[in-house]
């Protein structure tokens, strides 16, 4: 099996608020990966004394661990689990109630000898590549439609019905996710990109999906981000393409399945 991951930080000053791993069990018929975009709250107090690095990577790991483990449960289980102890970690020193409560978005892949299941929450991406080479893109597109409808996705629309979700200390909003199943002998390759990487279709319009996924597979995740790189800093107004920051945080992760043993 092929598994190649890369990530960077948008300024080397700051800590990277992304997460990517892969778990693969010895058995070698399965796996799971996680990767997810913290969410950078405002300069002013957010309520937690730990920070968006420190919440992704023990939502990382503990969600990481449950959709390798625990089977006997859906990926949506196995987020609230990851979510309620990533809660009970904070301790008493924070006030989980707070709007801005570090958070993040989430994008889990696992797969066996028969299946693979996905589940995406807010605007990082998973991209799904069939036998046939049809690259399908599966999106939590909430945001952008907001943003169509003319909303700006403020803290106000965060968590809330009618709104956009992200993983914070609910563990209900695993509810939300866009979920799925597929059988496994149908897919030959899966690649999950924060925004920060995704920027590369979705802000720079450099190309397609598919384009983006025989990117990721001739050269791998670093040049992909490289490229996003390269944009980013031929815009460093943001005029021609106007985003929120100059540079994101920026993660991929690409996995091609071996043939299942029968």
């Amino acid at each position: 099996m092929r598994i190649e991951l890369a990530t960077a930080p948008g300024d080397h000053q700051v800590p990277n608020e992304d997460y990517a791993s892969v778990a693969l069990p010895a058995s070698g018929q399965g796996g799971a990966l996680v990767l997810l975009d913290g969410v950078t709250p405002p300069e002013e107090d957010y309520g937690c004394a730990h920070g968006v690095p420190w919440f992704t990577a023990r939502l990382g790991g503990a969600l990481l661990e449950l959709s390798g483990s625990r089977w006997d449960i859906p990926l949506t289980g196995c987020l609230s689990e990851a979510i309620e102890r990533t809660a009970g970690a904070h301790g008493t020193t924070c006030d989980l109630s707070h709007v801005r409560t570090p958070q993040a978005t989430v994008v889990a892949v696992r797969w066996d000898a028969e299946r693979v299941e996905h589940l995406v929450l807010s605007d990082s991406a998973l991209l799904i590549e069939r036998t046939d080479g049809t690259v399908t893109p599966v999106l939590d597109d909430r945001i952008d439609r907001l943003r169509a409808a003319g909303r700006r996705p403020l803290a106000a629309l965060r968590n809330v019905e009618g709104g956009f979700f992200t993983a914070a200390a609910d563990p209900a909003v695993s509810g939300r996710a866009v979920t799925g199943t597929l059988p496994r002998a149908g897919i030959r390759a899966v690649a999950a990109l924060s925004d920060g990487a995704a920027r590369w279709v979705e802000v720079f319009r450099e190309g397609d999906w598919t384009e983006c996924f025989a990117l990721l597979r001739k050269e791998g995740p670093q040049e992909l981000i490289d490229r996003v790189r390269a944009a980013e800093d031929a815009d460093p107004e943001r005029a021609a393409f106007p985003r929120g920051k100059t540079h994101d945080d920026a993660a991929v992760v690409f996995a091609e399945f071996q043939a299942p043993c029968r």
